[in-house]
């Protein structure tokens, strides 16, 4: 390396998961092209990697919120393009990370373009998922399994249930995130996870009351309300709680469908919504091995599926539809477009929404890899997600913030909210 190139991440090496961060190179040539990558490895021992161009100003210094990719990963003025463009050395693999104990690690470096890229500086940015004084607590209280995420403080706190549909590993990414923003969450999955059922044919509401009671219990939780947070499958099982859960004071729906999906909904030992099933003769192949299976549900709105749609008319609580308008997952752009006009009709005013262009079916926190396939659980073969990914990276960052602003208008405490700091 050269001692006379500087590498720096400011305002910190050391930052949450959802935070950006300033790269800056000093100490190059005047107008000096080099080579700025990023490497990074999941918890699957997966590999993400990615790289751009750069050409320093006439002081011999590069700066990403200034300064334009010339080619590369991305192009153009992109600060955390590095982060967001990272992609896996094998085909279908989504970037996993579910412990929130260990940090994403992400090496950036610098590399001179002669000499077989002859490394100059190199940084290591420790991106956290837990802020300081967050505590994590497993959850197995009767049926329940998951994970409890309180924020530090005496609060009180808006409280939040993240759901999840499978297990193998609960996903805590989101939820440890959002209690470092100053929310109580707790994060289930409805089966597969621990000891709970790995194949079943039915989904029970009664365990997501269970799981709203359990949180409402919590000594920090003080909104009268709880808030649910849902992508895909969960969010129809979102919209299900929200029309016949009384203590559902806020709903975020990404990305899902306006009906009862894939499996029928039972509460109170009877069933309330048919399932909404699949064609799997409409799943689209494509070169890369991936399937596109955005026409594969049957239509809700068809007379003989419409006892499928979740009665949303009679919620209480707010709602937030978030849709991509690229999902190749299935149309939810559509399904969302379908409940807003309902919802109309019924003279609701009780929900707004979002649409993103270009942005794909897997909405997340920012600044991970973008997604543009991997293995889908009810296919069980890989699937385009859907998305290009500048669009989609820059859609995280807006819904992110969106998402913090829904739950604090709409399950707010008497006590300000508190921010953890690393």
């Amino acid at each position: 390396m050269s001692s006379q190139v500087r590498l720096r991440l400011l305002p910190s090496a050391r930052c949450l998961f959802d935070e950006p961060v300033q790269v800056k190179v000093a100490g190059l040539r005047s107008r000096q092209v080099v080579t700025m990558r990023a490497r990074s490895t999941d918890e699957k021992g997966v590999t993400f990697s990615s790289s751009a161009t750069y050409r320093a100003d006439g002081s011999g210094e590069i700066d990403l919120d200034r300064d334009p990719s010339l080619r590369g990963s991305y192009v153009g003025v992109e600060p955390m393009g590095l982060l967001w463009s990272l992609k896996a050395d094998s085909l279908h693999k989504m970037f996993q990370k579910s412990n929130s104990l260990n940090p994403h690690v992400v090496k950036f470096s610098v590399h001179e373009e002669e000499e077989e890229g002859r490394m100059l500086a190199e940084a290591i940015n420790e991106r956290f998922l837990m802020g300081d004084g967050v505590s994590r607590c497993p959850v197995k209280e009767g049926n329940l399994r998951g994970v409890l995420f309180t924020p530090p403080g005496k609060g009180p706190f808006p409280a939040i249930l993240d759901l999840y549909i499978l297990g193998g590993g609960l996903p805590e990414k989101r939820a440890t995130l959002l209690a470092s923003r100053g929310f109580v969450v707790l994060s289930v999955v409805a089966y597969g996870y621990d000891d709970m059922p790995k194949n079943i044919r039915v989904v029970h509401l009664d365990y997501f009351e269970e799981a709203i009671a359990f949180l409402k219990r919590q000594d920090k939780v003080g909104s009268e309300g709880v808030g649910v947070i849902s992508l895909s499958k969960t969010a129809d099982i979102a919209l299900s709680m929200a029309s016949y859960l009384p203590d559902v004071g806020a709903t975020v729906w990404i990305n899902g469908c306006c009906g009862n999906t894939a499996l029928p909904l039972h509460y109170k030992k009877s069933q309330i919504l048919p399932a909404l099933m699949f064609d799997t003769s409409r799943v689209i192949p494509t070169e890369s091995g991936a399937s596109i299976v955005k026409y594969v549900l049957h239509n809700p709105l068809a007379e003989e599926y419409r006892g499928s749609l979740v009665p949303i008319e009679q919620a209480k609580g707010r709602f937030l539809f978030v849709a991509s308008e690229d999902d190749l997952n299935w149309d939810s752009k559509g399904y969302m477009e379908e409940m807003v006009e309902r919802l109309k009709r019924h003279g609701k005013k009780n929900y707004e929404s979002v649409c993103y262009p270009g942005a794909g079916h897997y909405l997340e926190p920012p600044y991970g890899p973008y997604c543009p396939s991997s293995f889908h659980w009810v296919l069980g073969r890989p699937a385009l997600w859907g998305g290009e990914p500048r669009s989609h990276a820059a859609a995280e960052v807006h819904m992110w913030k969106k998402i913090q602003e829904f739950f604090r208008t709409h399950l707010s405490c008497d006590a300000a909210q508190t921010k953890a700091k690393l």
